[in-house]
């Protein structure tokens, strides 16, 4: 990919000169942990049981693209949760997790342009199910955190639920519900934005016709047609028209 210029502080483009109509464009995809929201989700909730740090750090790598099997690394981490309660996880969303800055303006502008939203996670939908409620997103795809039933019911048992579409959200999955909800909307994924900060937003991000980083590893940075290093989200709407 050619060299990015900057456009504006902060803000990086390459391969297109700006602006472009947002009216060209009819579905925005999303990221959540990091891009969308200010936390990593399994970060937090690992706090609950003392194990952030330990969870972190796998985390990081993965979002950097050090670890190459991404489900296992999420299984790695999930795992580490057993024991947490779903009172734990209400206080993360309603003590911790923020909009990032400018994620309500630019969901707006865009669904008045008529742009569908579309919001991929590998995190849970305990919170990818009430960001969707608050910013009134379109749809959404993440992973299900298995809750014991029972005498301990309540907590979580260090497993995920596999769901009809398979088993984790990674990147392949994204990549696939972004292109399974552009052939639903009869576009091309050359009519889609893609929003991202981890190595495992690249294959979603591949495939869209504008690719953003939004504070992202320096993998994705690189990669981007568009990376936002200094602002908010919004900052996107500085190269749409």
């Amino acid at each position: 990919m050619t060299d990015a210029i900057e456009h504006a502080p902060g803000l990086l483009v390459r391969g297109f000169t700006p602006p472009l109509a947002l009216a060209d464009f009819r579905l925005i995809a999303f990221d959540m942990d990091s891009t969308l929201i200010n936390i990593e989700c399994v970060d937090e909730i690992a706090d609950a049981v003392g194990r952030k740090a330990e969870v972190a750090a796998i985390t990081e790598a993965a979002m950097r693209g050090e670890i190459a099997d991404y489900k296992e690394s999420l299984r790695r981490r999930v795992a580490l949760l057993r024991g947490v309660t779903v009172a734990d996880m209400e206080r993360v969303y309603t003590e911790r997790l923020q909009l990032n800055p400018g994620a309500e303006r630019l969901v707006q502008t865009c669904k008045a342009a008529g742009l569908k939203v579309l919001l991929v996670s590998g995190g849970f939908t305990f919170f990818t199910d009430r960001v969707r409620d608050r910013l009134g997103i379109d749809y959404t795809r993440s992973n299900v955190l298995e809750v014991r039933a029972g005498a301990n019911c309540g907590e979580l048992t260090g497993r995920m639920v596999d769901q009809p579409w398979g088993d984790i959200c990674d990147g392949a999955e994204k990549r696939r519900m972004l292109l399974e909800t552009c052939a639903s909307l009869g576009i091309s994924p050359k009519q889609a934005i893609a929003m991202g900060d981890g190595a495992n937003d690249l294959p979603m991000m591949g495939e869209a016709g504008l690719s953003v980083a939004y504070h992202a590893k320096p993998k994705v940075r690189e990669q981007a047609m568009v990376a936002i290093q200094e602002g908010g989200l919004d900052r996107l709407l500085e190269v749409l028209r």
